[in-house]
């Protein structure tokens, strides 16, 4: 399918349908929804009458500060310091590697670590989650540091972060399940939620076209071959283990599926996957790269422009051609699962994301092969069917994903 760009004062909106082939065009159009792009002057969102209540820079809350998506966030910041700043942020179980951060200065490549953050940014407030027993040692990481933020430990510095009084948007980067309570937390102090992570929308969706990358392009029989270092290979960016794996099962893309109807009011029927290859970005045309998605969500209702240098916009010429296809539910039975869990509704959906989370994890531990990762999801949910709560509270939601991790990592012993 050719693509036949026109003079920008010829262009109204252009739309991209192959009749011949697609059967999305009738069920978009039972759902009165159309996919087009725009070619247009940027516009800016309507701020709320009354609602701002900060003086210069946004002060925002992270929530898995060392992470991928924390550490986009915090490039975004440096990029815009007169846009952002940081007031409080939650990290992972880094502080080891944090102190040797903090005491070098040196910034290693791709990552960027609690106590640099402390020193550049200088939030009011840090949590230090998982290992409570690291909180010392990242306390005498920052000895030295002139302006001391309150340093809380565990989960409940993680919710103080989020909810923390002076953020006005809190990004919300944490992998898995553990994301809930502190997005929960956001949402009831009134904060904007910038949502970067699938598992607590899938699991915790009842209390409040889709792309993809990598192994693809592998036969299904050679699927069994497939080792950890084969799965971390992003075809395009550099992302956590947990998503990167995701990515090559198609369990992100399922996630996102479970999502759509609470998000768009869409049926699971008239949700299809088209695998991406290009891997550029449906309406929102850019490099794939999360950073522009996370300014947007950072700088609503404004639209701030991207750096050139940072961040080089699409080149469509350069590009040449974009790719789609469906998904080949044999090599990907992630799909399926997904769709099933979803239409299970309650606590399935929750159950499904955990069990793929310790699976993954599994995995990547070499524990389990890649296919065995689909069988742990499949086995978890079927497991839970007769246990299924359809209206579930959140202790109920964080009651059954504890328990879907066990059995998930009962399976290794049992079944493998």
């Amino acid at each position: 399918m050719a693509l036949n760009f026109l003079s920008p004062a010829e262009i109204k909106a252009i739309s991209f349908v192959d009749s011949t082939k697609s059967n999305l065009l009738p069920k978009l159009q039972e759902f009165s929804v159309q996919f087009r792009i725009r070619i247009s002057h940027l516009q800016l969102g309507q701020e709320e009458p009354g609602r701002k209540t900060w003086d210069g820079p946004k002060p925002i809350s992270i929530v898995g500060s060392t992470g991928s998506i924390g550490t986009q966030t915090l490039d975004i910041v440096v990029e815009n310091p007169d846009k952002f700043k940081v007031v409080a942020l939650a990290a992972g179980s880094n502080v080891t590697l944090l102190a040797d951060q903090v005491i070098s200065l040196k910034l290693q490549e791709n990552e960027l670590y609690c106590g640099l953050i402390v020193r550049t940014f200088k939030p009011q407030l840090v949590a230090a989650v998982r290992n409570e027993s690291l909180v010392d040692e990242l306390k005498k990481a920052l000895a030295d540091v002139e302006e001391k933020p309150e340093i809380i430990p565990g989960e409940q510095g993680v919710v103080e972060v989020a909810r923390h009084p002076d953020a006005v948007s809190v990004v919300t980067g944490i992998v898995g399940c553990a994301g809930l309570k502190p997005t929960v937390a956001a949402i009831e102090a009134g904060k904007d939620i910038c949502l970067a992570n699938k598992e607590t929308l899938t699991a915790g969706v009842l209390l409040f076209s889709l792309l993809l990358t990598n192994i693809t392009d592998w036969p299904v029989e050679k699927l069994k071959e497939v080792k950890v270092a084969d799965a971390l290979k992003h075809p395009n960016w550099n992302m956590g283990k947990k998503i990167t794996v995701d990515s090559a099962t198609l369990f992100s893309k399922g996630l996102e599926v479970i999502e759509a109807p609470y998000l768009f009011g869409a049926e699971y029927d008239n949700i299809d996957i088209v695998i991406h290859p290009d891997s550029t970005v449906l309406a929102q045309m850019g490099r794939p790269d999360m950073r522009l998605p996370i300014l947007y969500t950072m700088s609503w209702p404004e639209r701030v422009y991207c750096s050139e240098i940072t961040w080089p916009r699409l080149d469509l010429c350069k590009l040449g051609s974009l790719t789609f296809k469906a998904p080949d539910n044999v090599k990907y039975p992630s799909v399926n699962l997904c769709y099933a869990a979803g239409r299970a509704g309650g606590t399935m959906t929750g159950v499904l994301s955990a069990a793929n989370e310790k699976a993954v994890e599994m995995f990547v531990e070499e524990k389990i092969s890649y296919l065995d990762i689909f069988k742990v999801v499949e086995l978890t949910s079927d497991k839970h069917q007769a246990e299924l709560v359809a209206s579930p509270s959140l202790e109920e939601i964080i009651h059954y994903d504890l328990w879907a991790r066990e059995y998930a990592a009962s399976l290794q012993q049992s079944v493998f």
